[in-house]
């Protein structure tokens, strides 16, 4: 599996960005889809996750803000990020867990990760 995200920038506080992940290769679309990200000096948290299923969770930093979806047709995992302020200034990356359900975001458990795109919000 490949994956490669797309989409970050700098935005202003209170803007929005769509990220984008493309996964190709054996894609593994249905299984736990996640995305995660990584301030300087910070570990790697886990931000939103879709399960085989379709249940969706979030942490609570991004609740309310942010919208993971899946397109199984065009092999993509979305996160759509609203309201952003400068504690979102990170690295994001999204990931597979080749398991039905994404559990409680532990990193280790994540087996495919794309090469990050960077959010910076001023």
């Amino acid at each position: 599996v490949q994956l490669v995200e797309s989409g970050g920038g700098s935005v202003q506080a209170g803007g929005s960005l769509r990220l984008s992940c493309v996964a190709s290769g054996e894609t593994h679309m249905r299984y736990c889809l996640a995305w995660f990200r990584q301030a300087p000096g910070k570990e790697r948290e886990g931000i939103a996750g879709v399960d085989s299923d379709g249940s969706i969770s979030y942490a609570d930093s991004v609740k309310g803000r942010f919208t993971i979806s899946r397109d199984r047709a065009e092999n993509m995992i979305l996160l759509q990020a609203n309201s952003l302020n400068a504690e979102d200034t990170a690295m994001y990356y999204c990931a597979i867990r080749t398991d039905l359900h994404c559990g409680n975001f532990t990193a280790t458990r994540f087996g495919f990760w794309g090469q990050g795109t960077q959010v910076t919000v001023s």
